[in-house]
Parts: structure tokens; sequence; C-alpha cells
């Protein structure tokens, strides 16, 4: 009984930064093990929290931060900046950027992929390796060594609306969480992708942020409301599923992160409010964090 009351309490979120509401869409969020960066969507605004927050960055007008990651490799904050087509506050355009800011929030790279459309809603870190996700096409590409260009991992046709990827260097392939399709593992070498299916036969739609979880992985299912956590582990191409967090729930969820001993998570972005043109949030937002070694066993 006692054991079964400490690991309730253990998965209870602890509120780690209350946001201003004048920011009103918090998208993404990330952290380098101390500093939690949030983007402010709206207001195209890079933030770093501590006790507080305060603006690192603004994006250039006609670009917005959508899903941060903090790359440890580099040190940078890599930012999928877009201006999708579909969004009444913001002016649609046909190419977006990933971005990079060091700690002192200076820009230290803008690319794109040299010819088409480029819509950016999703970005991971892991081991040396960047990968962005194209919302609108379903592309997800890799940064080059040299940080100087972007490679196709996912090819023009075949997802349809890509979100949250997490590098799985042990099986040298990337999970990508496709929002339309469902999970997909790319073979890194081979760039073979294979839609994983649960027991009954059914992918896992509407999976948004995504983050390795232990021995498996973890995301945002936002697909219908209330949102929640899933974690999954791989078996072949079947997804095993749990509940990590023992039923949380929440309106609005978007991204995940972790700092390497908590897991970050964006629980009220404001969307609905956001689209709805009712101008400030009522109340804070909240991010919300809990201990890895109880979401995440090993």
């Amino acid at each position: 009984m006692i054991l079964a009351l400490l690991a309730a309490t253990a998965l209870q979120p602890q509120t780690i930064v209350t946001v201003d509401p004048a920011h009103r869409l918090i998208e993404g969020v990330a952290s380098d093990g101390r500093t939690v960066f949030l983007s402010s969507l709206i207001d195209r605004q890079i933030l770093t929290c501590r006790t507080a927050c305060k603006t690192l960055a603004t994006l250039p007008e006609g670009i917005h931060p959508f899903a941060i990651a903090w790359d440890g490799s580099r040190k940078r904050l890599w930012v999928a900046a877009d201006c999708p087509p579909g969004v009444k506050f913001i002016t649609a355009c046909e190419r977006g950027a990933l971005m990079a800011y060091d700690a002192k929030g200076r820009l230290k790279t803008r690319i794109s992929p040299p010819v088409g459309s480029f819509h950016p809603g999703d970005v991971s870190a892991s081991d040396g390796n960047v990968f962005v996700s194209d919302s609108q096409s379903g592309m997800v590409y890799r940064l080059t060594p040299n940080g100087r260009g972007l490679m196709a991992v996912v090819l023009p046709g075949v997802g349809k609306s890509a979100q949250g990827s997490a590098y799985d260097k042990a099986n040298g392939r990337l999970i990508v969480a496709d929002y339309s399709q469902g999970i997909t593992a790319i073979d890194l070498t081979t760039l073979k992708r294979t839609l994983l299916l649960r027991d009954n036969g059914r992918p896992l739609r509407g999976i948004d942020g995504l983050v390795r979880c232990g021995s498996g992985f973890l995301g945002v299912y936002n697909g219908q409301a209330p949102g929640q956590l899933i974690a999954f582990t791989i078996d072949g191409d079947k997804l095993k599923l749990r509940d990590p967090t023992e039923g949380y729930a929440t309106t609005d969820p978007t991204q995940v992160a972790s700092d390497g001993k908590r897991l970050l998570v964006v629980p009220n972005a404001g969307w609905e409010v956001a689209l709805k043109g009712e101008g400030k949030r009522a109340e804070a937002a909240p991010i919300h964090a809990f201990p890895m070694a109880a979401v995440c066993p090993p």
C-alpha cells in the first residue's frame, strides 16, 4: 500500500514554470538541463525560464516558432519556424525555416531545402543528429553533417502530416509520428519506412510531440479532447502501448521534452482560444514536469 501511494504521488505533475497569459499560445518546450525554453507562437518569441520567464529572442516578422529542441552537442536551440496556411493569425507563406539560436539568443543558423515549399512544424535533436518534419507535406529532413543543409529521409508523397520524431540510435532508425497515418519507423540507411501498428492491427494516429522514453517512446495524443500521454515500445512492427502517467489528461497538449531527469509537458498550449480569436488568455500557462524515472523506466 505504501509503495502504491508513493508511486501515485510520483506521477502527479509538478508545475515548474507559469507563463504570463500575455503569451497567448505556448507551443514548444525544450531544456538544457537547467533552463526551460518555450516557444511563444503568436508573438514570435523564444522564452527562457528558470524561476521566471524572459524573452531570449524574437523571430523575424512573418515567421513563427513552433516546436523547439535543445542540441547538447552544438549548444544550440533548434526552432521549427513556419508560416503555415489556414491559421487565421498567421500570414501564410511558401517557406518556413529551420533555425538555431545559441544560449544568448543569437541566431546562428537559418536553412530550408533548396527548392519547393517548406512548412516545418516539429524538430528533434539527439546524439548530434537533428531532424525536422514538414507538417504539410509529410516529409522529414535530417541536418547534414556540416550543419548547412537538409537531406530528406521521408520523401515527397510518402507521409502526410509529419509531427514529432525521436532518434533510435541502437537500431539506426528514426521514429516519426505522422498525425494522419500513425507511428512510423525510418531506417536511416535504406530510408525504408514502416508503419507500426497496435495489437488490434490499427495505426496510432493523433500523436503530436514525441520523445525517447526509457526503452521505448512517449507521445502526446491530442486527436480528441482531453489529450493524454501515451508510451509505447516497439516489437517488430507492432506497438505495445501503456499509460505512463495513470490517467493524466489535459486540454490541448502539444510538445514534450526531457531534461534528463524530468519529462516536460506543454499541457494547455492555447490553440483553442487563439483560433477563436478571443485575445488574451484568461489564465497563465503552466508547464508540467514528471520524474523520468517514474514515467519512463529503463
